[in-house]
């Protein structure tokens, strides 16, 4: 990984990280509690939003088909429903209060 790639990494984490801090507290959740894991998600998000242009969660798998592909930007349409039930969301990114 080159230096501006790096900094191009680290722009977009911090970016994703800001969104998901916003959208955490809109909707009435907070985010993972383990800064670890958080930020193994967030660097997965990144990567994804650098290399395909879309927020794909990371732990989803892509179809190639843009339309079901769409469900899984994150926050994916699945996110409430697994709050709800779990107190998470499946990558564990945003969390029941």
């Amino acid at each position: 990984m080159t230096d501006s790639d790096s900094v191009l990494q680290k722009e977009t984490e911090e970016k994703i990280l800001a969104f998901a801090e916003r959208y955490a507290e809109k909707k009435g959740f907070i985010l993972n509690p383990d800064r670890k894991e958080l930020a193994d998600v967030i660097s997965g998000l990144s990567r994804n939003k650098i290399n395909s242009k879309k927020q794909y969660c990371p732990c989803r798998l892509r179809t190639g088909d843009k339309k079901k592909d769409r469900e899984i930007i994150c926050p994916c349409i699945y996110h409430e429903d697994e709050i709800e039930r779990d107190g998470h969301c499946h990558c564990m990114v945003f969390f029941k209060k």
